[in-house]
């Protein structure tokens, strides 16, 4: 029997019926990963079982935030060589090939995050075990970095679940909990909440369970099935993202549909291909982009617990609203106040159908229901954890409210505005202790956008947004600090982007051309359906604060404000909208080269002024200020943000 062995990263001992359990507990405090010396480690842990076989072995994680979380990314910004990443792509599939083609059984017991590489070494296994736990995850990220799986999961995932259904796991990156994990095929049993995993894997190993996929899988992935279903996927694909823009997604479409079926040559494809992405420089922006994201949610990741248990929204229109439906979905109580009762119920049955959405049981919904609190007298700020005023964009209003509000809002509670652009030390003024008053600036649609700027004025406590960024992690946001500057970042940023895309329209281009041309550089929405989209007044306001608007601009949006075409959420401004979506009156026109010319004209004064904007010192670094563009503006990921754009970063 071999005797128990300590690596690094991995931990191997034995039990007296033979079955060696080994651990990975990499090295510090952060997650499982599969770097280089992680998977050298586990070489030496193979030759030490080969050269005494156990009856059995199980594969587990040490960390209790989950099994792995996938190779290590940041290992990956040294790799400029393609060849090199192949070589080191094969070396691990010989590592996986020898688990998989162990003579003796091989369970694996899964927690928490199995995504990516810790996936792909859990399917080299022969019988997986998943532990139903909320936070039990297992997924394929990879084309979010401009990669695709290539430790051997293309292969064994295909085998498994059957083509269409492991490329649609890929493409889409999406996670699946245990439970659906195991009728998808990925795992073999689950169990329960008060199961022992390890017990269920013992037993596996015992009996010598080893996974086969159904015969259905098999067919997926015949040469006749793989040429009606790839150009299909492709189509899919082709709707949702351009080839140009990210590569990946339809390289592991066509390696499929030329290798799929044969193990030699998936596997080869695998290394080759993915080596090439990895080493380009989509993969490369995509993982700066990922990395500043991260480095957002840190920030709000200093306290263990909760920042706030209560929360009290002043306006219920639709950004208060939402806002109080986004936190009461997160688990918090609110308390929804209004001096427009009608505008309370609006707010409540617009969280209704939110909770509809996201909460898939009845009693989840209704939970949720039962934590937003319709509060026509205001009796939730005497005793709310944080406040957030959403009224009217006028500083005299909110500077009215707020005095009348401190006196009432207990001591330690956290006073923020939602205002998107007023300067924080406008509205200070008004209160006793303006240290504690900081701005949470969302962006409409409150429930989909992922970014939340949190703003200190001058008196503005570290303490204060410090709980602004956590308290934007609990609602499930990226915090972006920032200093109060007219319009902010993402405000500041993003108003000369539309000024320019106005004056073009105004000059005779039309509307569909110039969105064409933003999203053939690479933004979700163009400038005039984005105008649409946040509100004609909103964007007009948006220009009065941020500085004198030009009178054709201003007059344009005038007229269209005074007849009511606000936008989307009035149903009309430059486009006609329909059941929430747009209605273009004509398809887009002009040249490749005329459309590439229209969104450099128009992208420019937003890359000035995000070089202005770094200069002042609105945010703390590059990272943050492309992260929080991106996230803010949706500015092309795949071209790693508007400083990295130009060069600066």
């Amino acid at each position: 029997m071999t005797s128990d062995a300590v690596w690094q990263h991995w931990q191997l001992r034995h039990d007296p019926d033979g079955i060696a359990w080994l651990t990975l507990d990499c090295a510090g405090d952060g997650p499982n990963t599969l770097g280089r010396a992680v998977l050298e480690e586990f070489g030496q842990v193979l030759d030490a079982l080969d050269a005494a076989p156990p009856r059995g072995l199980v594969l587990r994680s040490g960390k209790p935030a989950g099994f792995a979380a996938g190779a290590d990314l940041r290992e990956f910004d040294g790799y400029r060589d393609a060849d090199e990443v192949a070589s080191l792509i094969r070396h691990v599939h010989g590592l996986f090939a020898r688990l998989e083609a162990a003579p003796w059984p091989v369970a694996c017991v899964i927690h928490g995050h199995c995504l990516g590489g810790g996936l792909e070494l859990a399917l080299a296994c022969h019988w997986r075990v998943a532990h139903d736990l909320p936070s039990t995850r297992l997924g394929f990220p990879e084309v979010r970095l401009g990669i695709y799986p290539g430790f051997g999961g293309t292969l064994r995932a295909t085998r498994r679940l059957g083509g269409p259904a492991a490329l649609g796991l890929m493409l889409t990156s999406r996670t699946l909990a245990a439970r659906a994990a195991s009728a998808a095929g990925l795992v073999d049993a689950v169990a329960g909440t008060h199961e022992s995993p390890d017990w269920l894997a013992r037993r596996a190993v015992l009996a010598g369970r080893r996974s086969r996929p159904g015969w259905l899988a098999h067919l997926s992935n015949s040469a006749a099935a793989r040429a009606v279903i790839a150009p299909l996927i492709r189509r899919q694909t082709a709707q949702k993202v351009r080839a140009d823009h990210y590569p990946a997604p339809f390289r592991l479409i066509e390696h499929w549909r030329l290798d799929g079926g044969d193990a030699a040559r998936m596997l080869e494809g695998e290394a080759r291909e993915v080596a090439g992405l990895l080493t380009g420089e989509v993969s490369r922006n995509l993982r700066r982009v990922y990395f500043a994201t991260e480095q957002l949610k840190s920030l709000g990741r200093q306290n263990a617990a909760p920042v706030a248990h209560r929360l009290h929204v002043e306006g219920a229109g639709v950004m208060g609203g939402d806002i109080a439906a986004v936190a009461a979905l997160a688990g918090l109580e609110v308390t929804l106040h209004d001096l427009d009762a009608a505008r309370i119920d609006a707010a409540l049955a617009r969280a209704r159908g939110l909770f509809a959405r996201r909460l898939k049981t009845p009693a989840e919904r209704l939970a949720a229901a039962g934590r937003l609190i319709a509060d026509p007298a205001g009796d939730g700020v005497a005793r709310a954890d944080v406040l957030i005023e959403a009224v009217i964009e006028d500083a005299g209003v909110k500077r009215t409210l707020f005095a009348a509000l401190e006196a009432r809002l207990p001591a330690h509670a956290l006073l923020a505005t939602n205002t998107s652009a007023l300067p924080l030390e406008t509205l200070a003024s008004a209160l006793i202790d303006p240290g504690r008053l900081i701005g949470l600036h969302f962006f409409n649609p409150v429930p989909r956008m992922p970014l939340v700027e949190v703003v200190h004025g001058e008196a503005s406590t570290p303490a204060a947004v410090a709980r602004g960024c956590a308290l934007a992690v609990q609602l499930g946001k990226y915090p972006l600090p920032c200093r109060s500057q007219p319009g902010f970042l993402v405000n500041r940023v993003l108003a000369p982007y539309l000024l320019a895309a106005l004056r073009l329209l105004l000059a005779g281009t039309p509307a569909a051309t110039l969105d064409a041309a933003a999203v053939g550089f690479g933004m979700p929405v163009g400038p005039i359906e984005l105008a649409d989209t946040v509100g004609l007044d909103v964007c007009r306001h948006v220009l009065v604060t941020l500085g004198p608007a030009e009178p054709a601009a201003a007059a344009a949006l005038d007229a269209r404000i005074a007849a009511g075409r606000l936008g989307r959420k009035s149903g009309q401004g430059f486009y006609v909208w329909k059941d929430g979506k747009v209605r273009r009156p004509a398809a887009a026109t002009g040249t490749p080269a005329e459309l590439a010319a229209l969104a450099d004209a128009m992208l420019a004064p937003l890359l000035d002024a995000c070089e202005r904007a770094l200069a002042d010192g609105v945010v703390a670094s590059a990272e943050q200020l492309d992260a929080g563009v991106i996230l803010g503006t949706g500015f092309a990921p795949f071209r790693g943000g508007p400083l990295r754009y130009r060069g600066l970063a």
